[in-house]
């Protein structure tokens, strides 16, 4: 008998970016196919091209292409009525402007031989719907993601429609009640449980509270199914329900998003978690390539020199104890980096944000000042949580006598208590390996040094003077370097700025 597989496509407003990455992955190079699909608030709008027929690469494509800024329209004859306001917002820039950037064909979703089901809540009659594809319409389509308060209702036969993430953001059950044995979920909505201040913080917060209750209860429901057809007892619905989900906390906000770098970048790491998922499965992948960054196509290239200072003793592994003993036996270690981004759009919209380290690396342990013969840096990465991020330095060198070693180094960026934003960002804690590794081969290197490295005032604000950018005009560079800028400080807001908002706007 064949198994009978479902998609669901869960809410999570633009966070929904990242699904589409997944579904790059999910459906070119993995090649799954599914019986049915559900589309529930933002998932709505992927299911729209996974019906048009949209490859996986496609349906991310659109993602990439999307300015948030043109999905902006304010309610304004609405703004006047202050608490008493229809919405915020309309969605009219989103049918003006971003269905046509993403190339839907409503002839093309109606005639699709997919079977699926949008979401949506009848607000009238007080209960949740479900559109087929040969249903569905700009309106429609807007019912499914017209978020209360944001968003005016939709009006549809009479009857108001809402964003059903309320009563549920991934309905399970459709798909259970179509029959599916496996059921494939793709969730972004933020399962921290991090309570934050403010009513735009509350609003999300009173989603999430929504949107994982019930689909832990599905699950738990499912889960018990489980157990009892294992004992040889009825389960629930009869049938043993395989439930994978693939879950991600994506560094956007759900609404309050400015950037395309940052859209494209949830893209891009919805592909490289993707990745790493159907690899610890077991699934085989069809080589897919680098995934898209070029989301500009202007070349440009920027860098800049830094200098940190410090101590380190050899024969140490621990940071603190290896600065301190190579303070007493007064063994200074320093480096000198030219960091090289060769391509900013790259640089970005990689979620690895990594660029070519060149430069020298000095300690009298080690022969002297040593040229760095190959290295990489990668800008403020997420360390497993979006909350807390690293700076990675991986410098390879040789001794005096020629012997191959690895300068291993990270700033830990971390909300701790106080202001701790400066020592973050210029403290790098730094070890010393035997032989060339990268960092993800250093757990059976010997470490034959460690110590501590910083960045001084003075040496900073010289580093300040080392920017460079070249492109094709001022313009190209002027962006080029605003971009940069904005990265860097909006993956700061990511850290320090969170009670504010989760995530940075820009």
């Amino acid at each position: 008998m064949a198994i009978k597989r479902s998609l669901i496509l869960a809410g999570g407003g633009v966070k929904v970016a990242f699904q589409a990455g997944v579904l790059q992955v999910w459906l070119d190079e993995a090649g799954l196919t599914f019986d049915h699909a559900d589309g529930a608030s933002g998932g709505a709008f992927n299911l729209a091209m996974w019906c048009q027929g949209m490859t996986g690469a496609q349906i991310a494509d659109a993602w990439r292409r999307t300015k948030p800024v043109d999905g902006i329209s304010l309610d304004a004859g609405q703004l006047a009525r202050l608490l008493w306001a229809r919405s915020i917002f309309t969605l009219d820039g989103y049918r003006r402007n971003v269905f046509p950037t993403w190339g839907l064909d409503w002839t093309k979703i109606n005639a699709s031989t997919n079977v699926a089901t949008f979401n949506a809540f009848n607000f009238s009659k007080q209960e949740l719907v479900t559109f087929s594809a040969k249903e569905m319409n700009e309106d429609t389509l807007c019912a499914c993601v017209s978020l209360p308060m944001w968003f005016p209702p939709i009006a549809l036969g009479g009857d108001q429609y809402i964003d059903a993430v309320y009563v549920t953001d991934a309905n399970v059950e459709e798909a259970i009640r179509r029959g599916a044995d496996e059921i494939w979920c793709i969730w972004t909505v933020s399962t921290r449980g991090d309570w934050g201040d403010g009513f735009v913080n509350n609003y999300f917060q009173i989603i999430e509270a929504a949107a994982n209750g019930h689909f832990k209860r599905i699950a738990q429901r499912i889960a018990a199914n489980n157990e009892l057809l294992a004992q040889g007892r009825p389960g629930e619905f009869g049938r043993k329900i395989d439930l994978k989900v693939l879950q991600a906390e994506v560094p956007v906000h759900y609404l309050v998003n400015f950037s395309q770098d940052r859209l494209v970048e949830s893209v891009n790491l919805g592909v490289q978690t993707a990745r790493q998922w159907c690899k610890d499965r077991g699934l085989a992948l069809r080589p897919g390539g680098t995934a898209p960054t070029e989301v500009h196509t202007v070349e440009t290239k920027l860098q800049f020199t830094e200098v940190m200072k410090g101590f380190v003793a050899a024969g140490e592994v621990d940071y603190e104890a290896g600065a301190s003993r190579g303070k007493a036996l007064d063994s200074p270690a320093s480096f000198q980096l030219t960091i090289e981004m060769n391509g900013v759009n790259r640089f970005i919209t990689d979620p690895r944000h990594e660029a070519v380290a060149e430069g020298w690396f000095e300690c009298a342990a080690f022969g002297g000042r040593r040229p760095i013969s190959k290295g990489t840096f990668n800008l403020l990465v997420d360390d497993g949580d979006p909350h807390h991020k690293a700076m990675y330095y991986c410098l390879w060198f040789e001794d005096a006598a020629g012997k191959p070693l690895t300068l291993l180094g990270y700033k830990d960026v971390k909300d701790d208590p106080g202001f701790d934003v400066w020592s973050d960002t210029t403290t790098l804690y730094t070890r010393v390996l035997e032989g060339h590794r990268t960092r993800d081969e250093d757990g059976g290197s010997k470490v034959l040094a460690a110590g501590i490295l910083k960045i001084y005032l003075a040496d900073f604000l010289k580093q300040l003077t080392t920017f460079r950018v070249e492109g094709p005009t001022l313009a190209d560079r002027t962006a080029a370097f605003a971009r940069f800028g904005a990265l860097f400080l909006g993956k700061l807001w990511d850290v320090y700025a969170v009670q504010i908002l989760p995530y940075g706007p820009i």
